[in-house]
């Protein structure tokens, strides 16, 4: 209840809190219908990516990064709180690197890599720009095919060549990858997206070398490997699609 010092100015408080109630209803509401809440689906593409690859055989540390362009896909389920996630990629490039140490081997032949993977997404804020956070898992297979070369210098003359290994590393494994990101809407149907991730990936490692000598004898190994890999950054477009309206 109001003192009497205060009664006249009681109906003025109470109209300056029934404005501020007001005023903060409409403003969640149109931040609201600011983002792709209102939408059913959302279908996007990765346009740039730099990220780290599986490391190949025993490929020197910090040659794996690689740059890729449009070749991952998204498609997203969206509901008031939390949006549904699936992810696809694809990947197949001519690649060369130094194996075992600078001076130890050159590699080169054809990466092809692919990865499926279904998650979650949470925004932060319903806002034309929204920072996001999500969790994706899912199943990744990377093969490599080539041929190794010793470059060791010692080894001195042609005569004392060893000659070169046809070789085949195959990694096929399970991905946990939390990701942090932020979209910016500069209309209700499109998003432009940025984001970083760590990646979580276990997996099964076949490595088989034949020597091109008289005597072909096949070498295979077999290894259970963990890794993180590191994508530092991937940009892309997003498209809203199916008005709840």
């Amino acid at each position: 209840m109001c003192s009497i010092q205060y009664f006249k100015l009681c109906p003025y408080i109470f109209m300056m809190k029934t404005y501020l109630i007001i005023f903060f209803l409409a403003l969640s509401t149109m931040a609201y219908s600011q983002s792709n809440g209102d939408y059913l689906y959302s279908i996007g593409v990765r346009g740039y990516s730099y990220m780290q690859m599986p490391k190949i055989m025993n490929q020197t540390t910090g040659n794996n990064y690689l740059n890729s362009n449009f070749s991952s896909f998204i498609l997203k389920f969206n509901d008031k709180l939390f949006s549904y996630r699936l992810n696809g990629s694809y990947m197949n490039k001519d690649i060369n690197f130094l194996n075992n140490c600078e001076n130890c081997e050159s590699v080169s032949g054809k990466m092809k890599d692919y990865s499926f993977k279904i998650g979650f997404e949470k925004n932060f804020t319903y806002s034309r720009v929204q920072p996001y956070f999500a969790l994706d898992l899912g199943y990744r297979s990377n093969k490599f095919e080539g041929t190794s070369i010793n470059i060791n210098p010692i080894l001195g003359s042609q005569d004392n060549m060893i000659p070169a290994n046809q070789v085949i590393a195959t990694k096929e494994g399970f991905t946990i990858t939390p990701v942090l990101g932020i979209k910016i809407s500069p209309i209700k149907e499109i998003s432009i997206f940025v984001e970083s991730n760590m990646e979580f990936f276990y997996s099964y490692e076949r490595q088989e070398s034949v020597p091109q000598d008289v005597t072909n004898v096949r070498s295979l190994n077999k290894f259970h490997k963990t890794e993180y890999l590191l994508n530092p950054v991937s940009i892309g477009i997003q498209f809203h699609i199916g008005n709840k309206n």
